[in-house]
């Protein structure tokens, strides 16, 4: 399992909204300014976490960003999924490819704990963890 910038992104993007929540959204402008990246690439990032209901956007003049949920609401876990799909170690545990030889794959129990080790890692983090 590798994380990949979209999920370092998307960590980067709630980070970034959660220390600047106002109540007002926060432009995507200053986000891409204060994390580092490009405006354009993070257009994506926001696209994933508001279709995921994570992030709320708003357009006109004062429009951005702002998060859905207070930041000790959201977990690690789902921040990350959010914007790269399964964390599965290997392929053959994730939803679109599924294993067709686990009933004789002997590795396929150390797969699986790997991949519930790692996700209960992360799901025991929340963004509020991250802020401190």
């Amino acid at each position: 399992m590798m994380i990949t910038t979209k999920g370092r992104n998307a960590l980067k993007v709630m980070l970034d909204l959660a220390q600047h929540d106002d109540g007002n959204p926060v432009s995507l402008t200053d986000i891409a300014e204060r994390v580092h990246e490009s405006q354009k690439y993070l257009e994506s990032t926001v696209s994933q976490l508001s279709q995921k209901g994570l992030i709320h956007s708003s357009r006109g003049k004062s429009g951005g960003y702002r998060l859905t949920r207070k930041p000790e609401d959201y977990t690690v876990a789902e921040i990350i999924t959010a914007a790269e799909g399964s964390l599965a170690p290997v392929s053959c545990l994730t939803p679109e490819r599924p294993c067709e030889n686990a009933d004789k794959c002997l590795s396929l129990p150390l797969w699986r704990e790997l991949d519930e080790v790692i996700m209960n890692f992360l799901n025991s983090k929340s963004l509020a963890d991250l802020l401190k």
